[in-house]
């Protein structure tokens, strides 16, 4: 695995980090068959990090949480009810703007963990939460 700056200048730099994190998230939903309809997609009230289209037709809506480490508190944990609910949201406005509402909507975590040695460790959450 190689890093552009070097890893100490990526854990360094939280947004670089996130973006680090963000491409290799892509990359690994890319691998699994989906394909990316968009990155970084919003509007005023929120984000969502990338929205793929699932090898069996299904709208992704995938929130990427990038860490160093899980020692305080897990990755996921960040996806909490409040979070939920602006990514749902996000959701909606963009099916707005787009006609994709007859196909299957789904809402995943994935988290990306960069410790300070050692490789990277992915997991992917399908279906991490569902809108009430």
């Amino acid at each position: 695995m190689r890093m552009p700056w070097g890893r100490k200048r990526l854990l360094a730099d939280p947004r670089k980090l996130g973006r680090w994190g963000q491409r290799r998230a892509e990359r690994f939903l890319r691998r699994a068959g989906a394909r990316t309809l968009a990155r970084n997609w919003g509007f005023r009230g929120g984000e969502i990090d990338l929205i793929m289209a699932a090898g069996d037709g299904a709208v992704v809506f995938v929130e990427v949480k990038t860490r160093r480490s899980e020692d305080r508190a897990t990755a996921k944990s960040a996806v909490n009810y409040k979070k939920q609910q602006k990514l749902i949201r996000t959701a909606k406005r963009f099916l707005q703007t787009y006609p994709l509402r007859d196909r299957p909507l789904r809402f995943d975590v994935v988290t990306v963990i960069l410790p300070q040695n050692g490789p990277p460790q992915l997991r992917h959450y399908p279906a991490a939460f569902r809108p009430a």
